[in-house]
């Protein structure tokens, strides 16, 4: 401290010396010429030197402050991890239907928002109509046979009962028959009536009860079973059920709120395949960010922690969101041809981690757009703290004398 001060002197005395010279010099010069001695160094120029002096010293003094201040900001910071490699995601959709079709109308237009539930085209709908009318008929038709049935049972039931109530009338004439046969009262041909008349008795028992039975299972073993419970109607049911599906889904509507895009690629008379992408449907309300920050910035990134987002195209707008999931495999383990190491050189490259962070408070805020470029600020409330040599060093000061 005492070299600095002693050289502080030097210079202002080197200045004073400098100062005097150069008025000495001049009143030389102003002696031999006759002319008027020139007047001393303005005040502003001593001004302006004196407040140089001042400021260096104020930096030297400031020094010392500076280095304790920005190593305890270094040393309490890092709470807050940075990463510019994020982007706005949402929820979207290829707009089709599972019927093909000619497309009639579209009611809506390129970039437009729309309502969940809201008409988006429509595909012509006669040969629909035209085939849920005939599953209908189809439909009458089975109901009508279901009816039939139960009436054949109930006549099979009928006959059965006819037919067991003559069997005893027929079974006592041959008994009869039979016990004249030996006399001479009784001919032959009277006898073999009896018992054929008696045989085609008891074949109308079984022929009813075999129809009876026949009806009974076509109504599935339940006579009393509702028409629309019977296999058969069920069948018929779910045919114009089908019929009437394929006509409900030549009428397109948007799944959820939204916008729409690529409209212009579907015009009123193409003919649109099942399950061909008309066009997209982009989501208003479920909207995150899908951020890839690098993997050593993860250290102590953990779900649920708050995150503030900015967006390139709205710099003083901020959105709060919070760490939603993180990836249990690097972006570059999803790739179509991910790194294989065949040589045995390996390369450390950084990995990138994918992340989403979701956002929280989009409500009065400027519309986010899938593909926007932000940059999130993840709050970890984990600082850098001492170095790790030092922090041990004072936990274990015994070790220092080893």
């Amino acid at each position: 401290m005492a070299d600095g001060r002693t050289a502080d002197r030097s210079d202002n005395y080197s200045e004073h010396l400098d100062e005097a010279g150069i008025e000495a010099a001049r009143a030389d010069e102003a002696e031999r010429s006759g002319t008027p001695r020139p007047p001393l160094v303005s005040p502003e120029i001593i001004r302006a030197r004196r407040r140089r002096r001042l400021i260096r010293y104020a930096l030297f003094a400031l020094l010392p402050v500076a280095l304790i201040g920005g190593g305890y900001l270094y040393f309490t910071g890092g709470e807050i991890i940075s990463s510019d490699n994020a982007y706005v995601e949402a929820d979207t959709v290829g707009i089709n239907t599972d019927v093909s079709g000619t497309v009639a109308e579209i009611d809506v237009h390129d970039n437009e928002f729309v309502h969940q539930g809201q008409v988006l085209f429509r595909l012509r709908q006669n040969a629909f109509r035209i085939a849920l009318e005939g599953a209908q008929a189809q439909l009458g038709t089975v109901r009508n046979q279901i009816l039939t049935l139960k009436a054949s049972y109930s006549q099979a039931l009928a006959q059965i009962a006819q037919a067991e109530a003559d069997l005893p009338y027929f079974e006592t004439q041959f008994k009869r028959q039979q016990s004249l046969i030996g006399s001479s009262a009784l001919s032959q041909i009277a006898y073999d009536k009896a018992q054929q008349d008696l045989n085609a008795a008891q074949q109308k028992v079984k022929v009813a009860k075999a129809q009876a039975a026949a009806a009974l299972a076509q109504l599935g073993n339940d006579p009393d079973q509702p028409v629309e419970q019977n296999p058969f109607y069920l069948q018929a049911q779910s045919v114009v059920d089908d019929a009437q599906r394929q006509l409900n889904n030549t009428v397109v509507r948007a799944p959820f709120d939204g916008i729409v895009t690529n409209v212009p690629s579907l015009q009123v008379g193409s003919y649109l395949k099942a399950a061909q992408q008309a066009f997209s449907l982009v989501s208003t309300t479920h909207l995150w960010i899908s951020a890839s920050p690098k993997e050593t910035e993860l250290t102590h990134v953990r779900p649920g922690q708050p995150v503030t987002v900015t967006v390139d195209m709205y710099p003083d707008v901020v959105w709060k969101g919070v760490v939603g999931s993180i990836s249990p495999a690097s972006g570059a383990s999803f790739s179509m041809l991910p790194a294989q190491n065949t040589t045995g050189n390996w390369v450390k490259v950084v990995q990138r981690i994918p992340m989403i962070v979701n956002l929280v408070d989009t409500a009065g805020k400027p519309q986010l757009r899938v593909g926007m470029s932000v940059v999130i600020d993840i709050d970890t409330g984990h600082a850098r703290g001492l170095p790790k040599m030092i922090t041990n060093l004072f936990a274990h000061p015994d070790k220092t004398h080893g």
